[in-house]
C-alpha cells in the first residue's frame, strides 16, 4: 500500500519510511524539504495521490505556546481536508503517553487538539501514544534548567527507544484502524531525576540535578504517574542500558 509519513525526513520518520519499505509498502516521505508544506497545504494533493494511510509524525519547529498551538491546529486541519479529497482511509498519529494529563502544558494542550480534530474527522484513525524517546533525555534537561542546574520531579517515566517508536508506528500504519489510542513504552521504568542525572553524568554534561517535587515538566505539574502508560501499553525491547552501550 501507499504510505505517505508527514514529517518523514525527522528521526521517526526517516526510520518509519525505510521500515516500511523494506517490508514492501510504497512509504512517501512528506516535508517542506520535499515540496509538502503542511501549514500551507503545498504539495499535499499530489504527495496523497493514490494513498491508503497517512502517518503524521512531523513536529512543531517552535514549543512556544501560541505558536505549537498554530502549528498543530492549521497543519492537522488542512492534512485532514486534503485526505478527505483523496480518500485516504487511515489516519496515524504519533503523540504522547500523558498528552491528557498535561493540559497546563502548551505543547500538550496543542497535541490535545491535534488529536480532537483527527477524532471528528470521520477519517478512520489510530493514535499512537509513545513516551518519551532515550533521545530526548538532554531535551528533557534543557527544558528544565535554569543557570547551572536541572530542577526535576522524582516522578516515574519509561523512556523508549525511536527505532521502536517507529516499529510500532509502522505495525499501526498498514493494520485496520483502531479509532482509538494505542500505547507503547520502553521495558523499564526510572526515576525521572534520577535518569536525568544519569544521562548528564554519562555526556560529562557539569549541570546539577536538583530533585524538586514541585519543578514542573514541560510546564505542567505532574504526579508520581502522569508519565507513565496504562496496563495495555505495547512494551519494546530495547533497554536503556544497551542503547547507551551503543552510544559509545
Amino acid at each position: 500500500m501507499k504510505v505517505v509519513v508527514i514529517g518523514g525526513t525527522g528521526l521517526i520518520g526517516s526510520k518509519l519510511v525505510g521500515k516500511l519499505n523494506e517490508h514492501g509498502h510504497e512509504a512517501v516521505a512528506a516535508a517542506p524539504n520535499t515540496g509538502v508544506n503542511t501549514l500551507t497545504g503545498e504539495g499535499l494533493a499530489e504527495v496523497l495521490k493514490d494513498a491508503s494511510v497517512v502517518v503524521d509524525v512531523s513536529n512543531s519547529p517552535s514549543f512556544e505556546d501560541n505558536a505549537v498551538m498554530d502549528f498543530f491546529r492549521t497543519s492537522t486541519t488542512n492534512l485532514l481536508k486534503a485526505e478527505t479529497e483523496a480518500g485516504v482511509t487511515h489516519h496515524v498519529a504519533l503523540s504522547v503517553v500523558g498528552t491528557e494529563r498535561l493540559q497546563e502544558s502548551g505543547y500538550f494542550r496543542a497535541k490535545q487538539t491535534q488529536e480532537e480534530l483527527i477524532k471528528a474527522s470521520g477519517i478512520p484513525y489510530s493514535i499512537v501514544h509513545a513516551t518519551q524517546f532515550f533521545e530526548f533525555m538532554k531535551g528533557i534537561a534543557d527544558m528544565s534548567t535554569d543557570g547551572d542546574t536541572v530542577r526535576l520531579a522524582p516522578v516515574k517515566i519509561q523512556p523508549i527507544y525511536s527505532d521502536d517508536v517507529a516499529a510500532a508506528v509502522g505495525r499501526t500504519a498498514v493494520g485496520t484502524p483502531v479509532n482509538g489510542m494505542v500505547e507503547v513504552a520502553g521495558p523499564d521504568q526510572f526515576q525521572l531525576d534520577e535518569l536525568i542525572r544519569k544521562a548528564l553524568t554519562a555526556k560529562n554534561d557539569p549541570r546539577t540535578v536538583i530533585t524538586d517535587p514541585h519543578a514542573p515538566y514541560s510546564g505542567a505539574q505532574v504526579k508520581e504517574t502522569t508519565l507513565l502508560p496504562g496496563p495495555d501499553a505495547q512494551i519494546a525491547q530495547t533497554k536503556l542500558t544497551d542503547w547507551l552501550a551503543q552510544q559509545q
